[in-house]
């Protein structure tokens, strides 16, 4: 099982946590998270029954339904609500119908978005991973499809700053490397749903060994089951078919540039030298366009 805390999901908004759990979410639960995330204004004006007749379901299925979404009850999710709701009242701005316009538009929904994605993190939990990942003696990145380019960009930014890391991008092959894994080794998985066949099978060879780590978007997955530290960024969509259809990794991308400064942290003068060298070799590889 994944360790984890609930510190992190305590100070996540609502939205944010039934994001991360909705691939789990029984049908009668799904009813009540559609509502809220398409509606969150009408909810936090409802009582318990007035949500459960709306959705079509009893009184206790909600009760259940807030429950999973990490609140003792409906009073508390209002309340968590009405909070979001006031904190988000002024985001956004307006922007012209081009084309310029609305890439202006999209990059300000994902910029408010990012602190929210993080919320989920626990400060226990990201500091055993940094610790785990600093003083592993060999670590593999596992990762496949659309996670891939993430994978391969935490490797080469890790070896950058003194912690050699692997990438394998052939997915067998990955399999083969997790299962020459020692108990001194770390097996960092990123797969934003947790679902991924490769990745878990290489998580899987790994398991029996190595410390997996996994950097998901969903806080139960067959993944996370598998992991030992999860790192739960929410994902950018509001659905699991949002996630598979319109999978954003750009939250992902951002933790991971930060993620490998808190590495460099742990690893202080070995990274400081590391970068130096890695400063001298772009600098001898830079050409004047003159000469």
């Amino acid at each position: 099982m994944s360790s984890s805390s609930e510190s992190g999901a305590r100070s996540a908004p609502p939205s944010v946590r039934i994001a991360t759990v909705l691939n789990s979410l029984q049908p009668t639960e799904r009813r009540v998270a559609d509502l809220v995330l398409q509606s969150p204004e009408t909810v936090v004006e409802l009582t318990a029954q007035e949500l459960a007749d709306r959705v079509g379901i009893g009184r206790s299925s909600v009760i259940r339904a807030c429950q999973s979404f990490g609140y003792r009850g409906f009073p508390q999710l209002r309340v968590a609500l009405a909070a979001e709701l006031a904190a988000h009242g002024d985001a956004g701005s307006d922007y012209d119908e081009s084309v310029v316009g609305r890439m202006r538009a999209a990059i300000d929904r994902v910029a408010q978005s990012l602190p929210q994605a993080i919320s989920m993190l626990d400060d226990d939990v990201v500091s055993a991973a940094v610790r785990s990942v600093a003083e592993a003696r060999r670590l593999l990145v596992v990762a496949n499809g659309l996670s891939a380019p993430i994978a391969s960009d935490l490797s080469m930014r890790l070896t950058a700053v003194g912690r050699p890391a692997e990438f394998v991008p052939d997915a067998i092959a990955q399999q083969i490397a997790a299962s020459g894994l020692g108990w001194q080794d770390v097996c960092l998985v990123i797969s934003g749903s947790g679902a991924n066949e490769s990745s878990l099978r290489a998580a899987a060879a790994a398991r029996n060994a190595a410390s997996i780590v996994a950097l998901t978007s969903f806080a139960s997955s067959a993944l996370t089951e598998l992991a030992d530290r999860s790192l739960v960024i929410a994902p950018s969509g509001v659905s699991f078919r949002d996630e598979l259809e319109h999978t954003s990794r750009v939250a992902h991308a951002v933790f991971v540039e930060v993620f490998v400064d808190a590495v460099a942290r742990e690893l202080g003068s070995r990274a400081a030298d590391a970068r130096g060298r890695v400063l001298e070799i772009l600098s001898e590889n830079l050409t004047d366009a003159g000469e």
